[in-house]
């Protein structure tokens, strides 16, 4: 891929997102689509955050679409003719697969952001009717890669690769829906999960470089362009959240990303922030619940799940956790790049 049309194309996926945010505010806004806080999610503090707009995640998902569009015509139209033949109708495809996977997953954020500002609670779809809603996307998603020619079974470790033929498509459902959760978990502080992403998806450009995957770093570049367009409006203190609409299609979009690239190692240290965050919960709930049964009183390791929220209990700044948690994922991110450099 032209290196001057992944910058356009981060370039104009920021530019979309940043401006959009002049437009969509407001609007949210008049339609009263304030984000409900309940306490018990986060530190007391966080109630002065009720009512701020949710939803924003629309700004990088407009943008990143936008953007992949616009760079893959130009990549058609300006690319060499021996270029141009390397990406594929099949690997166009798969991109378009990909990002309608996300899209569908931002769906159902929606879906679910929807429902907690018409009912004025912290509460939207049933975890139940979520997970349904995320199985069956992630199936149609599998199947897809699968009918366009993506039958890697393989697990890559780094130094050691091996298959497990059919039982690769369940194990891989359910990595989708641990990331995809994950990543939820993150968006609990003013930039944390936009910056992250960031972070993440530039990584994850190099990876697909390397990989000679040039199609993805269309859709990896509007996606870091995109999450900083929304950090103008996201940063503490931010003027809008970008709710499960964002942070479901952030979630599909790092799954989609790692798996489509087969570099599974290499996807957990890009990724090791919001599993993470998310390990954190369960070994919260885990330890609560055995020490309940065992001494009838719950008790907890950490001060409060996610683990973000325990460094702010500690005393860290939301700025200072934004930063600290982004420098860690960047730096376990280069070890997964350093997998595929080897």
């Amino acid at each position: 891929m032209p290196f001057w049309i992944n910058i356009l194309v981060g370039l104009l996926a920021f530019v979309v997102a940043a401006l959009g945010g002049k437009a969509l505010l407001p609007w949210l806004h008049k339609l009263k689509f304030g984000q409900p806080i309940k306490v018990d999610f986060g530190p007391s503090w966080h109630a002065n955050k009720q009512g701020t707009p949710t939803m924003g995640g629309l700004l990088f998902i407009f943008g990143s679409i936008i953007a992949t569009a616009v760079g893959y015509a130009l990549y058609r139209f300006f690319g060499t003719t021996d270029f141009v033949s390397t990406f594929s109708d099949r690997e166009a495809l798969r991109l378009l697969s990909c990002m309608i996977f996300c899209l569908l997953f931002g769906v159902i954020g929606f879906i679910d952001d929807f429902a907690k500002v018409a009912k004025k609670q912290n509460e939207g779809l049933k975890p139940m009717q979520k997970i349904v809603l995320q199985v069956v996307t992630a199936v149609l998603w599998l199947a897809a890669m699968y009918w366009l020619g993506d039958r890697d079974t393989h697990i890559d470790l780094g130094f050691v690769r091996f298959n497990i033929s059919w039982f690769y498509y369940p194990l891989m459902v359910l990595v989708i829906l641990y990331l995809t959760n994950a990543v939820n978990l993150t968006d609990g502080v003013d930039g944390l999960c936009g910056t992250v992403t960031l972070v993440a998806m530039l990584i994850f450009t190099l990876i697909c470089s390397k990989l000679q995957m040039g199609c993805y770093t269309l859709f990896t570049m509007a996606l870091a362009g995109g999450c900083l367009g929304f950090l103008v409006w996201n940063l503490h203190p931010a003027k809008c959240f970008m709710g499960d609409t964002g942070s479901m299609y952030l979630g599909a979009s790092v799954a989609a990303i790692g798996l489509a690239s087969h570099q599974h190692l290499s996807m957990i240290l890009v990724a090791l922030v919001y599993i993470l965050e998310a390990l954190s919960v369960m070994i919260q709930v885990t330890y609560f619940k055995y020490t309940k049964k065992k001494y009838g009183e719950g008790r907890r390791i950490f001060k409060m799940t996610p683990i973000h929220h325990h460094f702010e209990m500690s005393g860290f700044s939301e700025y200072k956790i934004v930063i600290t948690f982004s420098l860690f994922g960047a730096v376990t991110g280069l070890c997964g790049l350093l997998l595929v450099l080897l």
